[in-house]
């Protein structure tokens, strides 16, 4: 079911959002060739924590027999890892790595989800664009986030944009709804048919992520049972804000 938000919780949502977005400026200026993955994980945990929020991600169950319940506060993707790499001491950055953080604070009841790509140091120009291409992606999604129009719509202008510069989306993971639970319905799949899908309105709110390979669209999954990769070992990137539909133009809530 998808959930309408009223203006108090849309408020306390705001919150959630403005301290996801401060751990990712935060991030922004520590990323360097040097830094560990799990440096940068401590550091996101304390802002979230400083603000009185909670890693939402920290323990998040796998539901998969076997497989431990997700142990950071980011996800740290570097390379072709496409989303929830864990991060490590083992995993130090350096120049010429690409890396996506992808976050969420869960404060006073509610959730705050955005991620974001960097290059580490120098930067090949390959992946300045695919960066760009993926970021892009989003806005161009959510020209489409108005009321009477449909997921679809969002997802085939993300999926377009994507193709037409020369990458590939991610069809097993999407977007999705957020509020009270991390993910919540509707599901946003990054491609897809215009006009088909739920009706957008106003009150919504919603995570919308292009995850994009710059090889083939294949991936595969680690032996950590979290860990998604390119199957041909191709950079990835991944874009992710929570916007909130309203009567006019949709509001992106996770910004600086």
């Amino acid at each position: 079911m998808i959930e309408i938000k009223s203006k108090r919780e849309i408020e306390l949502m705001k919150e959630a959002c403005r301290i996801t977005a401060l751990v990712h400026k935060t991030l922004e200026e520590a990323i360097r060739p040097g830094i560990t993955t799990l440096e940068l994980d401590k550091l996101a945990e304390k802002v979230i924590r400083d603000n009185g929020g909670i890693p939402a991600q920290k323990g998040y169950p796998s539901g998969v027999k076997g497989v431990m319940d997700f142990p950071a506060t980011i996800c740290a993707s570097v390379n072709d890892e496409v989303i929830h790499g864990i991060p490590s001491k083992k995993v130090v950055l350096k120049d010429g790595d690409i890396i996506s953080i992808d976050l969420v604070t869960y404060k006073e009841g509610y959730n705050g989800d955005a991620a974001r790509t960097h290059i580490v140091g120098k930067a090949k120009q390959e992946d300045i664009k695919l960066v760009e291409v993926t970021k892009q992606a989003f806005f161009e999604g959510i020209k489409f986030a108005t009321p009477g129009n449909r997921i679809g719509d969002i997802s085939f202008a993300i999926q377009e944009y994507v193709e037409k510069n020369g990458f590939s989306v991610v069809k097993e993971f999407q977007g999705h709804g957020i509020g009270r639970q991390m993910h919540e319905d509707p599901g946003i799949p990054n491609y897809g048919k215009p006009g088909k899908g739920p009706k957008l309105e106003p009150g919504m709110t919603l995570a919308i992520e292009p995850m994009v390979i710059a090889g083939k669209p294949d991936i595969w999954e680690l032996e950590d049972g979290w860990t998604i990769v390119s199957r041909d070992g191709t950079k990835a990137a991944h874009y992710e804000n929570t916007i909130l539909i309203t009567e006019k133009e949709p509001k992106v809530l996770t910004l600086y």
